[in-house]
């Protein structure tokens, strides 16, 4: 369960739902692992908004740090020009593609993080927490970090490679200034086991433990052999470790050193969603400088598994990278946040294979969900001239409907909102659609409309009535996953020009209450909610 951090800072004053993705290297344009996460945060804080509830969710850019610098020096740009043009015409553009509704969006080079990090890292440096020394040892460019010898990997000719990027390390030997990382180990097992919730899945926080019960080392928390970075505030010869001056990001971007009343309105996180490749980051150096600068730490961090393509990490190093643009131009941008969270169990790795998709969109949106929306405007508009009835013979079957909503409504709320079980809170919603499908097939409403009996269509009525206000509930549980479709359909069941009011106003927690969609509400047939595929594209 997602832990809440503080509940409140004052009798009318509640701490936001706060939610962050990490902040993506901007060396190369965003791929569906970047967009992976990105989806998931947002799908998140979109429903604990629909909770009713203050939320913040941030998500940004990583600008500093050797890797950066040489792939702009590559391009033939400073590092500055490249980290603009990647953000404004690759980063920004896409999530606002997605939909997703991110409240700020962090620049690393930005001043008001720069000020805020010199100020964070002088304030240990005056504490005693940071000491000047020097290291030498394996570093891996594409993680920004020094690496154990014991986490390399050995190519065939005897080269020593990074696990995760499999290219090799440099051995770098360097004069810096180091964070007494070592002596918060046994704090950091005290806070694990006092907060069995902070690291999930399971598998991740199995994974720190035993990392932090092997003695942590001091962290290189500074850079001298290249100067793109923020300079040291004491010794400007040096630059901040990227990665120091990354997680401080999550601080920095809620008032941090700045604005005291939004920062305690909003921080610590809840949620630090994450790849399982930066866990440690997360969930041992970030907690480690918050303790030793006083500050409080975050409710949990949680890392997801990776999309894997051909049984390797996606990746623009491997050659594995998918632009979303090359799935949304395709499928539509609803179903693919929805497909990622439906096929994938979220802190899991998870395939992604073009079929399997097509296969999912046709079999669970086009046919099950789409095809149900389209069947009852449809029958509304033939047998009641688009006019939602009443429900006035309902029975045992209509019980079992409603029956049905609540354990839906139940259940995802549950998943989505606290366990980060994207997958089984949608499924939860798709076993109800089916439920109200087959409530259909089994009432076969164009049989009983050839009763034009007062008890014929009476019954006729409640049968559509039922399924309308099914659907009703769908739309708000779905909201959140596919935004755009869930107010298509809204739109299509009249429910806002009813008086029921806008989507975005409705509450998941109550859209199991049975009987919200006004009678007489105008229900038309819009557009073909999940239009049918065409050949996949060469």
């Amino acid at each position: 369960m997602a832990a809440t951090g503080s509940e409140k800072q004052g009798a009318n004053d509640v701490k936001s739902f706060y939610v962050s993705t990490p902040i993506y290297y901007v060396n190369d344009a965003p791929h569906l692992g970047h967009a992976y996460t990105t989806v998931a945060g947002d799908v998140l804080t979109r429903w604990h908004r629909q909770r009713g509830e203050k939320v913040w969710y941030l998500t940004g850019t990583d600008e500093h740090g050797q890797k950066i610098m040489r792939t702009a020096d590559a391009n033939g740009v400073t590092p500055q020009e490249w980290c603009d043009k990647l953000v404004e015409e690759a980063w920004k553009p896409l999530w606002e593609h997605l939909e997703i509704a991110n409240d700020d969006f962090i620049r690393t080079t930005e001043k008001r993080h720069t000020d805020r990090v010199q100020e964070f890292v002088q304030d240990l440096y005056d504490k005693g927490e940071i000491y000047k020394g020097g290291y030498e040892g394996p570093y891996c460019v594409g993680c920004e970090e020094y690496k154990l010898p014991g986490d390399l990997i050995e190519a065939e000719d005897g080269t020593k490679l990074c696990p995760v990027h499999k290219k090799p390390v440099e051995i770098l030997k360097e004069e810096n200034y180091f964070f007494k990382l070592s002596e918060y180990g046994p704090k950091l097992l005290e806070f694990y086991e006092a907060n069995p919730g902070f690291i999930q899945p399971e598998s991740a926080r199995n994974e720190v433990l035993n990392f932090v019960k092997q003695g942590l080392q001091d962290l290189s928390i500074s850079r001298s052999a290249f100067d793109w970075g923020v300079p040291i505030p004491w010794d400007d010869k040096h630059v901040i470790y990227v990665w120091v001056d990354a997680l401080l990001n999550y601080a920095t971007a809620v008032g941090y050193g700045a604005n005291q009343e939004k920062f305690e309105q909003t921080f610590p996180a809840n949620v630090h969603l994450v790849g399982k490749d930066i866990l440690r980051f997360h969930a041992v150096i970030w907690p480690a400088m918050l303790m030793a600068n006083g500050l409080p730490v975050p409710g949990q961090v949680f890392g997801h598994g990776w999309l894997m393509v051909g049984g390797e990490k996606m990746s623009k190093s491997s050659l594995t990278g998918i632009k979303p643009q090359d799935l949304t131009s395709h499928f539509g941008v609803d179903a693919y946040r929805w497909y990622f969270l439906r096929a994938i169990a979220f802190g899991q790795d998870g395939s992604f294979s073009w079929e399997d998709f097509t296969a999912r969109y046709t079999s669970e949106l086009a046919n099950d969900y789409g095809n149900l929306a389209s069947r009852v405007a449809a029958m509304v508009g033939k047998y009641f001239g688009g006019t939602l009835p009443a429900a006035t013979a309902a029975g045992e079957a209509e019980q079992a409907i409603a029956d049905g909503l609540v354990k839906a409504v139940t259940v995802a709320d549950r998943k989505i909102g606290e366990e980060l079980d994207f997958q089984g809170g949608i499924l939860a919603v798709f076993d109800f659609v089916k439920q109200v499908n087959g409530y259909i097939t089994e009432q076969e409403p164009w049989k009983v409309a050839k009763d034009e009996s007062e008890e014929g269509r009476a019954r006729l009525a409640t049968i559509l009535y039922t399924a309308a206000e099914a659907l009703r509930a769908v739309a708000v549980l779905l909201n959140p996953v596919m935004p755009d479709t869930s107010q298509k359909l809204w739109e299509s069941l009249g429910a806002e020009a009813a008086g029921l009011g806008a989507l975005a106003d409705q509450r998941v927690q109550d859209a199991g209450d049975w009987g919200r969609l006004p009678v007489g509400a105008t229900v038309t047939k819009g557009a073909v909610l999940f239009p049918r595929l065409e050949e996949k594209p060469a």
